[in-house]
């Protein structure tokens, strides 16, 4: 890490941990809403939506810091493009979570269930990266790792994809063809979901080369 003549506000660090806890939680009840039966998914999905509203409140702490103080751990625009992208994964999963319960879907496809597990897996690694940015400690296996995460969930997806959209039996039934843009809506935010968490992971990259 490079060296600093000046001292730096520390108390970035400890924000962006919390921003990465709150999306385990909000990755998590996510899983539980998917595995639910349908009459018990909107209680699920306002606890999606409290985190999603605890990590809005996150985002705004870092930005008011932001504005704030004299001198930051890292590039201004870096600290600003890590809280952002931290807050699209929040809204991404919550926007999933709103969907399925708005549309008053009933049991989801086989395979979302691995979306959301992937989702899982790559907020876990995150929450799990995120005190290494006060080193720059063993951030590229991170970042590594959330790659190939996000490539897992690409398969998932189009897998999921390809079952909706071109099942065994030709759908003719109008609403047959409304559930299905409806699902197919459910697993493109969720797929959104993993590359906002991959966006992440490049801008931990980005700034651990500029840091290094």
């Amino acid at each position: 890490m490079a060296f600093r003549l000046t001292p730096h506000e520390r108390g970035f660090y400890p924000l962006f941990t919390r921003a990465a806890e709150n999306i385990v939680v909000a990755a998590d009840e996510l899983a539980k809403l998917v595995a639910a039966e349908p009459a018990a998914r909107p209680e699920i999905a306002r606890r999606v939506k409290d985190a999603e509203n605890a990590g809005d409140e996150l985002t705004h702490e870092i930005m008011v810091k932001l504005n704030k103080v004299f001198v930051t751990p890292f590039d201004r625009e870096d600290i600003y493009r890590l809280a952002s992208s931290l807050d699209d994964v929040c809204d991404a999963i919550e926007e999933a979570a709103d969907r399925i319960v708005l549309y008053r879907l009933g049991p989801l496809p086989a395979g979302v269930d691995s979306q959301v597990d992937v989702l899982q897996r790559a907020a876990a690694r995150t929450a799990q990266a995120m005190p290494g940015l006060e080193k720059m400690s063993q951030l590229q296996e991170y970042w590594i790792d959330v790659n190939s995460l996000e490539n897992e969930a690409d398969e998932v997806y189009h897998r999921v994809l390809a079952g909706i959209l071109s099942p065994a039996e030709p759908i003719t039934d109008p609403a047959a063809v409304l559930e299905a843009i409806k699902l197919k809506e459910v697993v493109d935010t969720l797929e959104d979901a993993a590359d906002a968490f991959e966006t992440v992971a490049n801008t931990v990259e980005s700034i651990a080369v500029k840091e290094a």
